[in-house]
């Protein structure tokens, strides 16, 4: 499938159920619709949640999983190892926005829903609120943000995110993963010629 966007294709995002055929490939493509065209930003992806809840896992599932695949035009924060959650979440986007200029950013977590959404992965435009299940107050992360549903809301949140099953949340960071791999590598080649168009005006001038 051809991911490259036009500017006329751009949407305001997507909503997909993890186990669908073509999940990773609506995905990707959205991805490459929503990201700024011909940017010098750097895409950064915010994984957020702890691994000390099944539920709320689902953040650094994708980013050990991404890291696992090696180099990638991308930057990802928000691993098993270490992870970003409610205690410093707002120190590490200080870091990173120290770490960056002018980052592009996409924030990733999981989230409770009704029940027949449960299984979905959401992109949208702006930012992600971490916390906003289990009434916390944190700040909003991201320029966009990715988030999949694991489970029910409604009633005793912390505990519903405590009681999800894991393999619905590993199975749905599976499809988030590839999709933003496959996103990156469209990415890298439309760099590349971007790049390349690029110094072929300037040597012509």
């Amino acid at each position: 499938m051809n991911l490259k966007p036009s500017f006329f294709e751009r949407r305001s995002g997507v909503k997909v159920f993890h186990d669908e055929e073509d999940a990773v490939q609506l995905l990707a493509k959205e991805l490459m619709n929503m990201f700024p065209p011909h940017t010098i930003r750097p895409i950064v992806f915010v994984c957020i949640g702890t691994d000390r809840s099944t539920g709320d896992s689902l953040g650094p599932l994708v980013g050990t999983l991404l890291e696992e695949k090696g180099p990638s035009p991308f930057h990802v924060y928000g691993t098993l190892d270490e992870p970003i959650h409610a205690v410093n979440l707002e120190d590490k986007l200080k870091e990173i926005k120290q770490q960056h200029f002018y980052p592009f950013i996409i924030g990733i977590d999981a989230c409770l829903g009704k029940l027949k959404s449960v299984g979905s992965i959401q992109l949208a435009d702006g930012p992600v609120k971490p916390g906003a299940g289990v009434n916390k107050e944190l700040p909003a992360v991201g320029d966009i943000h990715l988030t999949g549903i694991v489970n029910v809301s409604g009633f005793m949140e912390f505990f519903v995110l405590q009681n999800t099953r894991l393999n619905l949340v590993l199975k749905m960071a599976k499809t988030i993963s590839e999709g933003i791999y496959q996103a990156s590598i469209h990415y890298r080649v439309q760099k590349a010629e971007w790049n390349s168009m690029t110094t072929k005006m300037e040597e012509s001038i």
